[in-house]
């Protein structure tokens, strides 16, 4: 049985009547089918990362368009066929279907519930009024994480540690990599999985960084979901082998609120509400499906958190970058292929066989 926290004031209730109506009278047909919102993520919207950045976001959008809000959390990496149909049953205009390993089911019951659906990892799925794929790359903010990573290592090592390879990842991954050998072309790299859907993997999250970090690492630049909080861990109570701080790059949401990140140099942050909101318009305008969608630097969709951590000088540099890649004068190709991310790397420690 899905479990549904949702939260309907009668406030956004009245919200969402109001904005029928208006839709009604102005005679926009398709905008008035736009009623409601619901977002799946397979964990629960606690890890300052992927899953609550989606969730946090579906919810600002649904409130900036008085639209209903049913969300469906911690369903897991399975089959989410009953609970797909159970949010399309629940009477979503939108279903976000905020987990690769939902991108096939969401199709699907979209087609056989009448249902716009958004999937991610599917870029050649997208399908008019239909479908649409948002498979996002924060490749210009991972580029200069490995800036200022390169900035900051002491040993000349930085590391790199995944929960699994989707695209969205290796895009990252691979910047992040781009970034450091512009800076330094010396720099080694250490890449490692921690395995092929590891995303809740606490204890590998740490296990896999410690061994990183043994190997000389100084910096972490970590892409877990909930294995994240186990990276952070391993840079809270590791040293470097030079006997330094060791550092901790995240990914997508913010954890300095969090009183155990101490080793948190800054995080790639990605902010979805644009791309939510540009799903809701697209349905408005009868373009959903019929493009993806992306998040760049320049929107503030992608952004390098600046922490107290990292010397002024790295991060002036990190500043100077950015308005390049702003400007247009760097441009960073996404790289989404596992293979030619590994190419870039100083070493491979690949995850544990099954």
């Amino acid at each position: 049985m899905i479990k549904f926290s949702r939260r309907h004031s009668a406030r956004t209730v009245l919200a969402a009547a109001m904005m029928t109506s208006v839709f009604a009278i102005a005679g926009g047909a398709i905008a008035a089918d736009v009623k409601s919102i619901a977002v799946l993520t397979p964990e629960e919207p606690t890890d300052f990362g992927w899953n609550q950045q989606g969730f946090d976001a579906a919810k600002a959008v649904a409130e900036k368009y008085g639209l209903e809000f049913i969300p469906a959390t911690g369903l897991g990496y399975g089959d989410v066929h009953p609970q797909l149909r159970e949010v399309a049953d629940e009477g979503a205009s939108l279903i976000i279907a905020h987990a690769s390993g939902y991108n096939t089911a969401a199709p699907e019951v979209g087609a056989e519930k009448n249902v716009a659906v958004a999937i991610v990892d599917r870029p050649d799925a997208n399908k008019p009024g239909a479908v649409a794929d948002y498979t996002l790359s924060g490749h210009e903010g991972a580029y200069l994480a490995g800036v200022l990573a390169a900035k900051t290592s002491e040993t000349k090592t930085v590391g790199i540690v995944v929960s699994g390879e989707p695209p969205s990842w290796n895009s990252q991954s691979a910047a992040f990599a781009q970034g450091v050998k512009a800076t330094d072309p010396a720099m080694k790299i250490l890449y490692a999985v921690i395995g092929p859907a590891a995303y809740a993997d606490v204890a590998g999250g740490r296990r896999v960084s410690e061994q990183v970090i043994a190997a000389g690492a100084d910096v972490i630049f970590g892409q877990g979901d909930g294995a994240s909080f186990g990276m952070l861990q391993a840079t809270e109570t590791s040293k470097s082998t030079s006997g330094g701080e060791v550092w901790f790059i995240d990914v997508i949401g913010d954890k300095t609120s969090m009183k155990d990140a101490t080793s948190l140099l800054s995080s790639v942050v990605w902010n979805l509400v644009p791309v939510y909101s540009a799903m809701v318009e697209d349905l408005k305008g009868d373009t959903f499906g019929t493009h993806g969608y992306s998040i760049q630097l320049k929107d503030d969709s992608v952004q390098l958190l600046k922490t107290a951590n990292g010397s002024d000088a790295a991060w002036a540099d990190v500043e100077a970058v950015k308005k390049q890649i702003i400007d247009g004068s760097l441009k960073i190709e996404p790289v989404w292929d596992a293979k030619d991310v590994r190419a870039l790397m100083s070493s491979v420690t690949d995850a544990p066989q099954q």
